[in-house]
């Protein structure tokens, strides 16, 4: 009981996702003596599901994945065949041998959405007692879960909120050490032949609704909220599930974009701009955005990356609206001079 007891008030210490998954996946890989626990969280792209490892724990120690692979989540369920029932019936719990090795899954469950995925690989202290502190340990951790997102998440449209921005770039930056700037040669990357020369890079997009304050003065509040819903849904659709979405006030909206060329980023966010220009939204009719962004920089403070996004942002606000402009290239085409100034900090 002891040991349970603190294994619960280790978990319920921390406030951050990556701590708390190593914190139950720890726990649960010491009380069940499994050769491996790992924590897999589920995402959809409008049109498949994705599993996506966020820890594996092992004897040899702890991997987070900063940025993880997408798995289908068809490819689990072929790899793991009882749990397509398991998902059917919406059960919390599942027992089963793969690969000649028992396997205990634990399947997090919001409402009828599956959130994530808990496996205890090779558990060798199976029993009635640990089952019922397996089942207890879920309700807390779900619990806890859900504490952590209301605290990290934008109350109307669901994406993350601005004081979680810091971390995520802090994130982004640790992933993109080693990689160098863009030469002015690379910044037109756009091009195929040129864009296999350039190493992949993480990016920051501001994106602004245009005309937002007509919305809300010829329709009402209720209309213009509900466009943001729909903005934030059409987000979610028009990018990769590793990808970091915000909403960063009003109708501002900040993407960082994982590891991905010049050419395939621009490509990306001006798909977004174009699903959000072809979308009927009700009773207001059409909507449009305007896109900033930029590269992000190893040696460079978030506050100044998103100056250069923004920068991008206004060019592109006061030279048509509905566009996507990346800030290198408005720099060496001679739209921008590049300005070094501590004015991008009221951005904050």
């Amino acid at each position: 009981m002891e040991s349970i007891i603190k294994h619960l008030v280790e978990i319920t210490g921390y406030r951050d996702h990556d701590l708390l998954n190593i914190s139950i996946a720890s726990s649960l890989r010491e009380i069940f003596a499994a050769r491996s626990a790992r924590i897999s969280e589920l995402s959809y792209d409008g049109t498949n599901s994705f599993l996506t490892s966020k820890v594996d724990i092992t004897a040899t120690g702890v991997d987070v994945i900063d940025q993880p692979e997408l798995i289908p989540l068809s490819d689990k369920l072929s790899e793991i065949p009882e749990l397509k029932t398991a998902i059917a019936g919406r059960q919390p719990v599942i027992e089963c041998v793969t690969d000649n090795e028992p396997r205990i899954c634990l399947l997090l469950w919001n409402a009828e959405q599956l959130e994530a995925l808990i496996e205890l690989i090779g558990p060798g202290n199976r029993n009635l007692n640990t089952m019922e502190v397996l089942r207890g340990m879920l309700i807390v951790y779900k619990n806890f879960l859900a504490l952590l997102d209301y605290n990290e998440r934008d109350s109307l449209t669901g994406l993350l909120n601005r004081k979680t921005f810091d971390d995520s770039y802090t994130r982004m930056l640790r992933m993109n050490v080693g990689h160098h700037p863009l030469t002015e040669a690379e910044v037109g990357a756009d091009q195929p032949e040129t864009e296999n020369k350039v190493d992949h890079y993480h990016w920051l997009a501001v994106v602004d609704i245009d005309y937002f304050k007509r919305v809300n003065d010829q329709f009402g509040h209720l209309y213009g909220d509900e466009v943001l819903i729909l903005i934030a849904n059409i987000m979610r659709n028009s990018f990769q599930p590793n990808d970091h979405l915000f909403r960063f006030g009003g109708e501002e909206f900040l993407i960082l974009v994982h590891s991905s060329s010049l050419g395939e980023a621009h490509r990306v966010l001006d798909q977004f701009r174009t699903n959000v220009e072809q979308y009927h939204f009700p009773q207001v009719g059409q909507v449009t955005v305007s896109i900033g962004f930029a590269r992000i920089d190893t040696f460079e403070p978030a506050v100044a990356t998103v100056g250069r996004a923004d920068q991008a942002l206004y060019y592109a606000k006061t030279h048509g609206r509905n566009q996507t402009c990346h800030y290198d290239m408005l720099v060496a085409n001679g739209d921008l001079h590049q300005e070094y100034s501590n004015d991008i900090a009221e951005f904050f």
